[in-house]
Order: structure tokens, then C-alpha cells, then sequence
């Protein structure tokens, strides 16, 4: 049998702060006024109704999240359960984390138990989670503050060290989104994410997502994370999507898994914002999700992201041995050749534009269509992806690799020939316990492979002492496609690669388009040179390169637009609706669903104006007479080597015999060729005056009737993006008009109200009000409170 620590060290499983701040409000007039959380919301997030969310312990008043001065961007860390040692292989505990030169560290996996709970097993000695120990190691040592053992244990004694970094529990995993490993290391089928969160009917199951999210919250005060990261693998309308274990259950909720998603994003953040509320500390919701076009065909316009506060995208497994076409496992380009879609004739159809979509930049503007490039990580693989027997291509760059059967619960009847043996280190076993081919290995072992050296870990992976190479494994690198590969042509033998080079590259693009930063599955596969035994073995080479490039960068972008929106909101709410299931959604044509939420009818002629993500081509149209048409676009043309902007402009108008009541709503059929997300940045033009819409969420934004310039007096159904901007009238209070000597800024006096960013003298220095206060005394607030110490003066 094999053990829970075997059966979990899947590489396919990769599909993937500190005590808070409390915000004081103040009572006056019978009304109670909260100090503004709201000018640290990032921009487009979601925010629980009636709960005072305290933003500003993570984020600055940018919107922008807090990580120490030297880290600018995310480097986000998959941290994996299952390299403990005790299976006679390398380890990797928390104490081999490069803890400062990261930002995040994900914890893989906890998984959705057959009780709908957030769990990792049993407490027990053997719980590499909450029991298990290392006797002897150094820097493995418990810490006897926390009453559990573990992985957990060890990691909140490292971040007591560095307090900067975040640790967030991630559920799910290739393995464990529709099952779970139970104590014996037995996969238990039990439906998880799938039939948690989707009735068997394909409603929501509400209920089950209540109890998950409950737990997570239970969970995360428990164990000491900052967050939930969600790794649902997948919840799209592609059948045969995800791990052919979990088919059965799957499939036959697929016409409802987006929704459950939704339902489950949407109940987790109102759970987390409420326990953040009574904690004092913002609690972070993050997803891993794909960077397929064809998975993301089938999510339709990834509702979720409102709710998130980044995503993290899977841009990786791009290319394996799911099927015969060789190619990069994470290029950052396109370079107009791959071989799978030239196949699809993606290349040769002016629908598509042109675009070839499996590659990091087409994902990455896919996301960029609805959320800041700030809230957005770009995924880095330090694993291989590989084939053997490559027939045609460049050095096996596009070439093919057919096999003449595929793994035993595959649920395949064609796949690629995946390489294999001292090619294939971090292999999975197929359901009979079987080697199954992919290519897979860490980035430490293909340095090794490189450089023509066994290395003497291989021992721990059954192979002899003796053990050597056949042919020699050749770097080959493509510039367009930002992508190594080694390339052993004695065996034919290919393996998509990741190297100083190619990371390098890829931090430049992060810098350069305001990405929030990078997420690495897993740590474990970094490399260092151990120069006394003359081979690679685990190290930080990869990740510090990043942190390099990251630490001294400008500052993330924090705005949906590129360009200025107004600044009052109406309540008209637009939903996409309707989406054709699985292979028949293309092209895409979901209807539009405008709802006019006002007292005010919205009359014939009204124009709505928005943008949508360059990942489609500039022709989406409309079979409604709203006159759709694209009025401008970042880019046109082919993607290779990059899409050159982020949006497309988009018109549409209400037929000049078609107004709007309040209350009324109305239907366009809305029509495109690749997937994008939810559209955003919305504009409505009424009786002359443009407006933004409430449901983009939008920062400095305020939601007020048409024609008037003050809020509805009737509470809009969308909640509303921002509380007042002016807090409750107060008596005035003169201030001094001669401020202390040597100082410029007017004295401080208690009583009077101050708002974001007035700045008062106060004993001998200058001090910055970070948001509205009143009755709190510079110099008496703390580090993370109200005043902001400017210096003497």
C-alpha cells in the first residue's frame, strides 16, 4: 500500500499579518460614523453590507497591500504537507521557506471533508499538519507556544520572525477538490467542492456552503492564517473537466457548478469580513484559477473576482502529456506557431483574431478585464512538464508525441507520450500504483539533468547508486515565448523548463505592467548549487532572482480604468445571463441583463458605455438592435510576443422606442469569439450626465439618483460602494490661528473633526491624519493608527 505521504506528493496537484487594526467610530447626534476603512478598500472589492471591514491593517490608502518596505510586489509560495522526510525522500519544512523573499506562503492542502467542514485529517503523531515532529533537525524545533505540532506550528514560529509575511490555507488541489486522502492515505470520493457547493440537480447548495464556510473561519482563528485560498479544480461547464476521479460527481452538476462557485466565493467573504470586523483584522480570500481558454470558456465571465482580494493564475500546465502536442508548460507569449491550435485552427479563423491563448500574458489580460493588474499574480511553475519519443518540431518544440495508451484512470482514450524514469522524478502513480508518464520533476533535478550529473538524492527515488544518463540534455531557449526547455535528441526526449532567464523575463513583465506580483507552485522545487557535492539540490535561487527585481519596483497598479470615471454612481445593475453549457458556448452569447434600480426612467436612446478584456478579439457585436460596437481597442492584430493594451471599448444604447422604468429591466443577446471576464468600467449617459455604475465598485465613488447629486433616499439593492465622504456635523471648534513655533501646520485641537489627510502640529511635530477622526490625540494612536508622524518641526 502505498503511503498518505506517496499518494499526495502529486505534482498535478499543483492546478495548483499580524494583529490587526482596530477602528474606532464615533456617536454623535444618535448616529454612529466609523473611521474610514473605506479609503483602504481595493478597488473593485466586494464589501460585506453593514460590516465596517477593517481594510486598512493589510491595505494603504491606495487600496494597495501592505508587505514591508522592500517587498513591492507578491512572491507567493506554495507550501506543500506532504514533503515531510518521513518517506524517505528530500524534505522541505518551513524552515527551508527563503521567509524574506516572500510575501505569502499558501499551506497545500486542506480539503472539504464528507461533513462539508474545512479539515486535514485526524490530529495524530502522524499529521503532517497539527501532530507530526522532527526530532533532531535543526530550525525544526516546536515552538511550545502553540498547543498544536506540525507544519502549522512551524509556521507561525517563522512568522513571528518575520511578521510582514501572510500565511493563507489553501483547500482543494488537483487531488482533493472532489475527494480527499483520509488517515491511511486512502482517497475518499465524497464529492467536495463539487456536491458541497452543487446540489445534484445543479442548484446551490447553500446549506453545505454554510458549514464550509463556517469552518474555514473556525479553521483560520485556530491554526493562525490570514486567509483562505480556494483551489477548486474546476468548477466549469467543460465536461471532462478536472481529475477523471471526480467525473461521476461532476458531470452531473455541471449546468450549476459556476453558480455554486459564486454562491461559495460570495458566503466566504461576507464571513470573513464579519469575523475580520469582531477580530480587528482584514482576512484575505484568494483563488487559484485557470489559464486555459478552453476551462475559462466554460466558467463564463468568472463572477467571482469581486470578491476576491487578488487571484492567483495557474499559468502552467499549458502543455503536457495529456495529449500529443509538445510545447512550453508556461510561456509567458504566444508566438503564433503552437502546435495544439494551429491544430484547432485557431490561427486560421478571423473570429479568434489571431490570438493563440495558451500562454501567461492571454491569461493575465483575461483577468485584467475586470480587476486592478494589482489584484492580479501571475503563476510560475518550478516543475517540468515533458514528452519522450517527440517526432518533428524544432529541438521537439512543437513537435508530437502520440502514445499508444494512456495511464490507468486516466479517463483518456488519447494522450501524449510523457516522458519517464530519470526523466520523471516527481511522478504521480497511476490508480494501479503505476508510474504514470508526464515529465515531471523540480527544477533541482533538470539542473542536474543540464548539467550531465546524477545526483545522489536518486536513490531515494528507487533508482541505483549507478545510475547514468543517456545523451545529453541540451538548453534550448525561444525568445517570443519567454520559454527553456531541455532537449535530449538521442532519446527524443523534451522537458519544458524554468531558469534564471526565463523568471528574470517574466519579474520584468510583472514591474513593467503593475502586476501585483508572482505565485510559485511549489518552494520546493528551487534550486541552489551545493558546491561540496558538486550537484543542485533545494534552494532559493529562483525566488530570490524575484525578490531582486521586485523589492525597489514602482508601486502595483490599483485601478481597474487606465482613464478617469466619474465619480457619482447610479444603481442600474447589468448582469450576464444565459450561457450555453460546455462545447455549445461557441461562439460565446450570453444575454445582458440591464435592470434600472433608480426612481428615474432611463429613456430610449440612454447609451451605456464599458470595457472588456483584450484576451477577445475587438468583434463582439449584439443581435438585439442595441447597435453593440466596439468605439476602441488597446490592441488589434495577432498576440504574438503580447497583447499591446488591456481593453476594448464597447457602445450600446437603449432603442430609441425602448425606455427604461424604474424597477424594468431588459434583454440583449451579446455576442464574442474568446473568453473574457466580467466585463467592468461602466458608464451610463443620462439626460446628458454620465455616471459610473454602483455594481463596479468602484473606489471614490458615490451613489446618488440621476439629476441629483445626493444619495437615494431608498437603500439601492446593490450595496453601495462607499459610506458618506462627510462625516456627522460637529459644533466647530476654532483652532489657534498661530501654530506652535517652528511649525507651519495648525495646532491640533482636541474635538475638532479632521479628515484624510489634514495635518496638524502637535509638541513639536507634524503629524498626517491617515483618514476621519476626531478626539484622538497625535503621538497616542500607534503605528497603525490615525496619525501618521511627519517629523519634528
Amino acid at each position: 500500500m502505498l503511503s498518505p505521504t506517496q499518494k499526495r506528493a502529486s505534482l498535478l496537484a499543483s492546478g495548483a499579518a499580524v494583529a490587526g487594526l482596530l477602528i474606532s467610530s464615533l456617536a454623535a447626534g444618535g448616529v454612529s460614523y466609523a473611521a474610514d476603512n473605506e479609503s483602504c478598500r481595493p478597488d473593485g472589492l466586494y464589501k460585506t453590507p453593514g460590516v465596517d471591514v477593517p481594510y486598512c491593517s493589510v491595505y494603504d490608502t491606495e487600496g494597495r497591500e501592505k508587505m514591508g518596505a522592500d517587498h513591492q510586489r507578491r512572491v507567493i509560495g506554495y507550501f506543500t504537507s506532504w514533503r515531510t522526510g518521513k518517506n524517505g525522500q528530500p524534505a522541505y519544512l518551513a524552515k527551508d521557506i527563503p521567509w524574506d523573499k516572500i510575501t505569502h506562503v499558501n499551506y497545500a492542502f486542506g480539503h472539504v471533508g464528507g461533513d462539508n467542514k474545512l479539515s486535514v485529517g485526524a490530529d495524530g503523531p502522524d499529521n503532517a499538519s497539527t501532530g507530526m515532529t522532527w526530532p533532531g533537525v535543526a530550525g525544526a524545533e516546536m515552538d511550545p507556544e502553540f498547543p498544536y505540532k506540525g507544519h502549522f506550528n512551524q509556521l507561525n514560529k517563522f512568522k513571528k520572525q518575520h511578521p510582514n509575511v501572510r500565511t493563507l490555507i489553501s483547500v482543494g488541489g488537483w487531488a482533493e477538490t472532489g475527494g480527499y486522502f483520509d488517515d491511511n492515505g486512502d482517497r475518499v470520493n465524497s464529492g467536495g467542492f463539487y456536491s458541497m457547493a452543487t446540489n445534484a440537480d445543479g442548484s446551490v447548495n447553500q446549506a453545505g456552503i454554510d458549514t464550509f464556510a463556517n469552518s474555514a473561519v473556525d479553521f483560520i482563528r485556530k491554526y493562525g492564517f490570514n486567509g483562505v485560498d480556494i483551489d477548486y479544480e474546476y468548477p466549469t461547464t467543460m465536461k471532462d473537466a478536472g481529475n477523471p476521479l471526480d467525473w461521476q460527481v461532476a458531470n452531473a452538476r455541471r449546468a450549476g457548478l459556476v453558480k455554486g462557485y459564486a454562491a461559495l466565493m460570495k458566503s466566504l467573504r461576507e464571513k470573513l469580513d464579519r469575523a475580520g470586523a469582531a477580530d480587528g483584522r482584514h482576512y484575505l480570500l484568494t483563488v487559484a484559477a485557470p489559464s486555459s481558454g478552453y476551462l475559462l470558456r466554460g466558467m463564463e465571465t468568472f463572477q467571482v473576482q469581486k470578491y476576491l482580494d487578488y487571484v492567483n493564475i495557474m499559468s502552467y500546465d499549458l502543455h503536457g502529456a495529456w495529449n500529443e502536442y509538445v510545447g512550453p508548460n508556461a510561456s509567458l507569449f504566444d508566438d503564433g506557431k503552437d502546435g495544439e491550435l494551429a491544430a484547432a485552427n485557431v490561427y486560421g479563423s478571423a473570429q479568434y483574431g489571431n490570438i493563440g491563448y495558451l500562454n501567461t500574458d492571454w491569461a493575465y489580460h483575461y483577468f485584467r478585464g475586470s480587476m486592478p493588474s494589482g489584484r492580479i499574480n501571475i503563476g510560475l511553475p518550478y516543475y517540468t512538464r515533458g514528452h519522450k519519443n517527440v517526432q518533428g518540431g524544432t529541438d521537439g518544440l512543437w513537435g508530437k508525441a502520440a502514445a499508444t495508451s494512456c495511464p490507468a484512470g486516466a479517463g483518456l482514450t488519447k494522450c501524449g507520450d510523457g516522458a519517464v524514469g530519470i526523466d520523471n522524478l516527481w511522478h504521480d502513480k497511476d490508480t494501479n500504483g503505476q508510474e504514470s508518464p508526464a515529465g515531471s520533476n523540480p527544477m533541482w533535478h533538470a539542473k542536474n539533468l543540464e548539467k550531465g550529473i546524477v545526483g545522489d538524492y536518486v536513490t531515494q527515488y528507487g533508482f541505483p547508486a549507478n545510475t547514468t544518463l543517456t545523451g545529453t540534455y541540451a538548453r534550448k531557449y525561444d525568445s517570443t515565448l519567454v520559454a527553456p526547455w531541455l532537449w535530449n535528441a538521442q532519446k527524443k526526449v523534451f522537458l519544458s523548463t524554468e531558469d534564471e532567464q526565463s523568471v528574470a523575463a517574466k519579474a520584468d513583465y510583472v514591474v513593467d505592467r503593475g502586476i501585483g506580483g508572482t505565485m510559485i507552485w511549489e518552494l520546493a522545487g528551487d534550486y541552489g548549487w551545493n558546491a561540496a557535492k558538486g550537484q543542485y539540490e533545494m534552494g532559493d535561487t529562483l525566488t530570490s532572482l524575484m525578490y531582486d527585481k521586485f523589492k525597489a519596483a514602482t508601486p502595483y497598479g490599483a485601478k481597474k480604468s487606465n482613464k478617469a470615471l466619474p465619480t457619482q454612481a447610479v444603481n442600474v445593475g447589468v448582469e450576464f445571463t444565459e450561457f450555453k453549457l460546455g462545447d455549445s458556448n461557441y461562439p460565446i452569447t450570453p444575454k445582458i441583463k440591464i435592470t434600472n434600480n433608480t426612481a428615474t426612467a432611463l429613456p430610449g436612446g440612454t447609451e451605456f458605455q464599458f470595457d472588456y478584456g483584450t484576451s477577445a478579439p475587438s468583434n463582439a457585436s449584439d443581435q438585439s438592435g442595441f447597435g453593440t460596437k466596439v468605439i476602441s481597442s488597446d490592441h488589434t492584430g495577432s498576440n504574438v510576443g503580447g497583447l499591446k493594451g488591456d481593453f476594448h471599448r464597447v457602445s450600446l444604447k437603449l432603442p430609441a422606442w425602448q425606455s427604461l422604468a424604474p424597477g424594468a429591466s431588459v434583454d440583449l443577446a451579446f455576442n464574442y469569439y474568446l473568453p473574457v471576464s466580467t466585463p467592468s468600467n461602466w458608464t451610463v449617459n443620462i439626460n446628458g450626465t454620465t455616471y459610473a455604475l454602483a455594481g463596479d465598485l468602484a473606489r471614490g465613488t458615490t451613489t446618488v439618483e440621476p439629476g441629483t447629486t445626493t444619495p437615494p433616499t431608498t437603500p439601492p439593492t446593490t450595496e453601495p460602494t462607499t459610506p458618506p465622504t462627510t462625516p456627522p456635523t460637529t459644533p466647530p471648534t476654532t483652532p489657534p490661528t498661530t501654530p506652535p513655533t517652528g511649525c507651519t501646520a495648525p495646532a491640533y485641537v482636541a474635538g475638532q473633526v479632521y479628515n484624510g489627510g489634514s495635518l496638524v502640529s502637535h509638541k513639536g511635530h507634524t503629524w498626517k491624519a491617515q483618514w476621519w477622526t476626531q478626539n484622538e490625540e497625535p503621538g497616542t494612536t500607534g503605528e497603525w493608527g490615525v496619525w501618521k508622524d511627519q517629523g519634528a518641526c
